[in-house]
């Protein structure tokens, strides 16, 4: 048995998988950004998203923000630390259970829809529309056709919205093997985050190779001019909150943008979806 078929109930993790958590799946740094320096620059990003906010509302601008990734990529703890000093009325975060059965007779993107954002609001999905491009044919909960369907369907629907003025941002959160296989153990044994150990979670890691077959075929297929993915180099999760915010500050126009505040975008951990398939090794 190798170190990545490890049973997340044993106590300690295989020295190789802690020692090559964070280079793995073709991550540029060898060891994380310090607590202090990633401090001092988070406070100025908060400093401009309140400022953004203040925009918004003031002009009625509408932002939807699109966070995608494996499971333990950090797609939460991304938008918490969005969403921190800005108003939890206007700035929401969006996750879905599992659709009901009235919903699954419905268009696909209706459940969505109702959560699409109003004049001055910021709707930020913690897994979208894009569940039947990663999660659902992954795991067998659609067909291929539907997959397929959902896939030529995707960039309409996305075009209507930017169409309709708003401002559409989607990230993928990129974690390599071994830093998925940590942090699914750190869940396991932390009884604060016990509960978000899942069972289709576990699954994942079998079906790593899975995922990322399914991850390309979606960027791929998606990635278009008026709604590009950004992938986020997320093993060092301080480095992915502070290059993905900076994407969207920089993406957008507001009263009182400060761009040496903001500090520039980081090409090694934020890049074009086509560029970091270019570069990946199907990880």
């Amino acid at each position: 048995m190798s170190d990545l078929d490890f049973d997340l109930d044993a106590p300690e993790l295989p020295r190789s998988i802690k020692k090559g958590a964070i280079t793995s799946g073709g991550y540029p740094y060898a060891a994380g950004m310090e607590k202090e320096e990633y401090e001092a620059a988070l406070y100025q990003l908060h400093l401009q998203l309140a400022l953004l906010q203040k925009h918004e509302i003031a002009t009625g601008q509408r932002t939807v923000i699109v966070f995608e990734g494996r499971d333990a990529a950090g797609k939460g703890g991304a938008i918490a630390t969005y969403v921190e000093h800005l108003n939890p009325r206007l700035t929401y975060h969006v996750a879905l259970p599992k659709p009901s059965d009235r919903e699954r007779t419905q268009w696909y993107f209706q459940r969505y829809v109702d959560w699409l954002p109003a004049a001055g609001e910021t709707a930020l999905f913690d897994r979208s529309w894009y569940n039947r491009a990663g999660v659902e044919p992954v795991m067998g909960f659609c067909t291929p056709e539907e997959t397929e369907k959902f896939l030529a369907e995707a960039p309409r629907f996305e075009q209507m919205l930017v169409n309709d003025g708003i401002k559409l941002f989607k990230f993928w959160l990129a974690i390599g093997r071994e830093m998925q296989m940590k942090r699914f153990h750190d869940r396991r044994h932390d009884p604060l985050k016990h509960w978000k150990l899942s069972p289709v979670d576990l699954e994942a890691l079998a079906r790593y190779d899975a995922y990322s077959a399914a991850r390309t075929r979606m960027i791929e297929t998606t990635h278009t001019r008026h709604a590009p993915w950004t992938v986020i180099r997320a093993n060092d999760k301080r480095r992915a909150r502070l290059n993905l915010i900076r994407t969207v500050l920089l993406g957008l126009d507001y009263e009182g943008k400060d761009l040496a505040a903001i500090g520039a975008v980081d090409p090694l951990i934020a890049l074009p979806g086509p560029a970091f398939l270019d570069q990946t090794d199907g990880c």
